[in-house]
């Protein structure tokens, strides 16, 4: 088979594959076709790889295979080990893989291409078409800083995200606090001048390979820098726009690669990135910058949590609870993180069931932040097969809240603060909520007062509506079962 024909069925493939991402994207907008859609992506994906080892000139086929049967192993062994709440943590290792695939297909490219290219090459660097082309150089470079910068960053918020402890001179520190360096601002500025001039430097002199690996370290030490300020609440910002940076350093890859899949991939998810992470923001009504650049944390002159909570403390239990739901028409479950660490989403579904046995309705209002990443609460409800017509987001729900008769909170806290409504000084002030505070009870299910990533008191918790069953989220649920059929 000529060339011509080999490029002509791979970029056919190619064309195929790019056209099964987008429709794969577009399922993943709705859980009832998410499943549909993972699978077309899936399946582009092993279209474009088969597409590209089909059509390249290998001769050590066995690394190809070891690699394919080495990553698919660890892939499905974490797949189907790694619990729910280790989710955003496996997202943000997804993240910064894709920026080290990315950084080290770059590095070797441009390593074998100063190896094969002639004396004359060498000095057309510039004209494009060449081995050292201006476009390659340029893409190597980019490739190079986003992709080490994302790599780095990942690892970072995945430190945050699992809330791991760090020793640093005897003393132990929460990753998921805000590391907030003397002069932050100053030295994450000059790190990126020094990247950008490694770039520079890397274009004007392409054969010196050595810039290239010190710009990988200089954008690695500055996602880093970047990551470790942000608090552990912004992390599903971050993780939406870390995977917006490992797609553009593999579309980066692609132009080095001239890959025409690869760079409308990266694309794809470059743009995807951006769009989620602006809905994230919109959704805790704070620009990027603020997240980026900011400390979530409670205002010096904001109440102290004696001064909200002091007497007005109502605590229940489950038999108390079993009795405020008798003959209800109405309940929404407001899940939160808690849900997610107590692995309560099974129990959860088991008492909504249990209430509709009863005749009343049950609905979830979900919040775009609840959680360790965006979309957590919804994978975690549609896991236990909870139907997804009953999953309502935050602006189709709140107008209607008034006519519900119980919402029971669960682990979430910074999501249904009402001060983000009234205290325009307060970190969360503007940021919408779920106005739960307007239902006729509210039943909040926590283990202790403890503030959420704001880190400042909740005054729900204190109104006469509500009532505090303090407990772990499963065993809550399980007692509330058991109160529900004794009753």
């Amino acid at each position: 088979m000529d060339e011509q024909t080999v490029r002509i069925i791979q970029n056919s493939a190619y064309l195929i594959a790019s056209v099964l991402f987008i429709f794969g994207l577009k399922g993943l907008t709705h859980p009832r076709s998410a499943v549909r859609g993972n699978l077309m992506g899936s399946l582009a994906m092993l279209l474009a790889v088969v597409a590209t080892l089909w059509a390249a000139d290998i001769v050590n086929w066995q690394w190809i295979i070891v690699g394919l049967v080495l990553g698919s192993g660890i892939g499905a062994f974490l797949a189907m080990t790694v619990p729910m709440t280790g989710m955003p943590q496996m997202v943000g290792l997804f993240n910064g893989f894709g920026g080290a695939a990315s950084f080290l297909v770059a590095g070797g490219e441009l390593v074998m291409r100063i190896r094969t290219a002639s004396a004359e090459t060498v000095e057309a660097a510039a004209t494009v078409g060449n081995d050292l082309s201006l476009q390659a150089i340029i893409a190597i470079a980019a490739s190079g800083l986003i992709g080490a910068l994302t790599l780095s960053g990942s690892l970072v918020a995945v430190a945050k995200l699992a809330e791991m402890k760090v020793t640093i001179g005897g003393k132990k520190y929460w990753a998921s606090d805000s590391v907030l360096l003397p002069g932050r601002h100053l030295i994450n500025g000059l790190t990126m001048v020094l990247a950008i001039v490694l770039c520079v430097a890397l274009v004007k002199d392409p054969t010196a390979s050595s810039w290239y690996w010190i710009l990988v370290v200089v954008s690695a030490v500055l996602g880093v820098l970047v990551t470790i300020p942000i608090g552990g609440a912004d992390m599903p910002v971050v993780i939406a726009l870390l995977n917006s940076y490992s797609g553009l350093a593999a579309c980066a890859t692609g132009f080095v690669l001239s890959n025409n899949v690869l760079i409308i991939a990266g694309s794809l998810v470059g743009a995807s990135g951006l769009i989620l992470t602006s809905i994230m923001c919109k959704a805790m009504n704070r620009s990027l910058a603020n997240v980026m650049f900011a400390t979530l944390g409670p205002a010096e002159d904001g109440p102290s949590a004696d001064e909200v909570y002091a007497g007005k403390i109502k605590a229940t239990s489950a038999e108390e609870i079993a009795m405020v739901l008798d003959g209800v028409q109405r309940v929404v479950i407001v899940p939160g993180y808690g849900m997610a660490v107590s692995q309560a989403q099974h129990a959860v579904r088991d008492f909504a069931n249990l209430l509709e046995g009863r005749g009343a309705e049950v609905e979830f209002a979900i919040h775009p932040v609840a959680g360790r990443m965006p979309g957590h609460m919804n994978v975690l409800l549609a896991e236990a097969d909870i139907p997804y017509e009953k999953l309502l987001e935050m602006d189709e729900i709140n107008p209607t809240l008034e006519t519900v008769d119980v919402a029971i909170v669960l682990g979430a806290n910074d999501v249904v603060n009402p001060v983000a409504r009234t205290d325009p000084k307060s970190p969360i002030a503007g940021m919408p909520i779920i106005d739960v505070d307007k239902c006729r009870t509210v039943i909040v299910i926590k283990r202790s007062l403890s503030p959420g990533f704001a880190g400042i008191p909740n005054p729900l918790f204190a109104l006469d509506n509500t009532l505090m069953f303090f407990n772990d989220g499963k065993k809550a649920f399980a007692e509330l079962i058991a109160a529900l059929k004794d009753a």
